[in-house]
């Protein structure tokens, strides 16, 4: 399949391998055409640390994986993906994703694409599948200047500098830039459904439809946000997942769907109620068990927290319920047929693999010990005694390290190297000052 996109595709100059480190940042190598085949049959090699680095890039101090080990390499093989091309190069450019074992052929446990695999086996061990979409909000940009601004029309080269929320004309401003946007994504084989504007000036989402292979699922969002952020520049501006660039605008959300289909096809959480069915209550137990725990990986950087404002439709509690946007979980109403869970905690500026693995994980903690949820919400929650969500990055660090719900997801490898990677940045992260956060994170993340 990988020699065949080749051949079918004289027009690729370039190749690119690369993984996705914890940050979900890619690390990898550009290969010359004429060696693809070397790099197909026999993988690439570089070193385990280069997918246990801190934002900025650099090694962790201490890690056990570089000069305690002789910082050896692991040999990063082929995903089932592919070749995907790069549309926003201007040479024709296909990336082979890639992802990281030992020689002897282990997975690594600090690949957080294998963590996602790990999870997957856990359902297929128990004859399920789960079936995944997600929602990604993002904005435009114009980051030339002093300070961020939307930036100008290209149809009437103005600024519109306000909410703007399901706006056509804000739809028809960037027309161009969606067309080429949706244009990619069908190259890139990304499922892109429906896009709308959102609260924030210049601020969009666009849904990713539903796949019964969470791998593909964060593989799509990954590509994703690495095709905004590229095509964007193509188009003379940035394009931003940061939690919240803005601070007096709506943050950036990364809202997941999910549903779980048993071995004849069926979706598990309908009972044909309203209401659904135990095993779909279990699984909100498990994600509301392990969501304070999980929060590391929902919100991962040091702005991530600035979502986290009552009335601001980012939830702050840990509570459930049924279409109801001011909650954590949300049960969407709709077909029977189509009952799923909506978790609606983590920003935008998460890694997908990690993301995608803890909420499986934490549902299926909940199945398996048939865990029971409180009763859900009504009203707004924010108005609401719950318990609360961790507010800052340290309670998150300390949170993710005592939670035994994340130690049955997540490898203790993982674990580690998270952690250190979390405690190093939060070190460095309070030398720079809030703009220099945003200008490190703008684009990064």
């Amino acid at each position: 399949m990988n020699t065949d996109y080749l051949r079918e595709h004289a027009e690729v100059k370039s190749i690119r391998v690369a993984a996705a480190d914890l940050n979900g940042q890619p690390r990898g190598k550009r290969i010359a055409r004429r060696y693809a085949d070397k790099a197909i049959e026999e993988g690439t090699r570089f070193p385990f640390s280069v997918l246990n680095l801190d934002i900025w890039g650099e090694d962790i101090d201490d890690s056990p994986l570089v000069f305690e080990a002789g910082d050896p390499d692991g040999v990063l093989r082929p995903t089932e993906r592919g070749f995907v091309p790069m549309p926003w190069l201007d040479t024709p450019t296909a990336l082979l994703p890639i992802w990281m074992f030992h020689d002897d052929g282990r997975p690594f446990a600090g690949d957080p694409r294998h963590a996602l695999a790990r999870v997957v086996e856990r359902y297929k061990a128990r004859g399920l599948t789960p079936v995944v979409a997600t929602e990604l909000e993002f904005y435009l940009i114009d980051d030339r200047g002093r300070e961020l601004r939307v930036p100008p029309s290209p149809r009437s080269g103005k600024r519109r500098q306000q909410a703007e929320i399901l706006a056509m004309r804000q739809l028809d401003a960037w027309d161009n830039f969606f067309t080429s946007l949706y244009d990619a994504c069908e190259a890139m084989d990304i499922p892109a459904d429906t896009t709308i504007s959102e609260a924030g000036p210049g601020q969009f989402e666009i849904n990713l439809m539903h796949a019964p292979d969470a791998l593909k699922a964060a593989d799509d969002a990954w590509f994703f946000k690495l095709l905004v952020n590229g095509l964007a520049r193509k188009h003379g501006f940035a394009a931003s997942f940061m939690a919240k660039p803005y601070p007096e605008y709506s943050g950036n959300g990364l809202h997941t769907h999910f549903s779980i289909l048993d071995e004849g096809g069926r979706n598990i959480f309908d009972d044909g109620s309203a209401q659904g069915s135990q095993a779909m209550r279990h699984a909100v137990a498990g994600c509301l068990q392990a969501m304070p725990g999980s929060m590391l990986i929902l919100a991962p950087h040091a702005t991530s927290y600035d979502r986290f404002v009552p009335g601001a439709h980012a939830p702050t509690g840990v509570a459930w319920a049924y279409e109801n946007r001011t909650t954590a979980l949300r049960i969407p109403s709709g077909s029977p047929a189509a009952r799923r869970i909506e978790h609606r905690v983590a920003g935008g500026d998460i890694n997908p693999y990690l993301l995608i693995a803890a909420i499986l994980g934490a549902a299926l903690n909940g199945i398996e010990d048939a865990a029971e949820p409180p009763p859900p919400v009504t009203g707004n929650a924010y108005d609401q005694d719950l318990a609360q969500l961790p507010r800052d990055w340290q309670g998150a660090i300390d949170a993710f390290a005592d939670s035994a719900e994340i130690a049955r997801i997540f490898p203790p490898e993982l674990i580690a190297n998270l952690l250190a990677t979390k405690r190093q940045e939060l070190h460095y992260m309070a030398e720079l000052s809030p703009e220099e956060q945003t200008e490190l994170y703008l684009d990064t993340v």
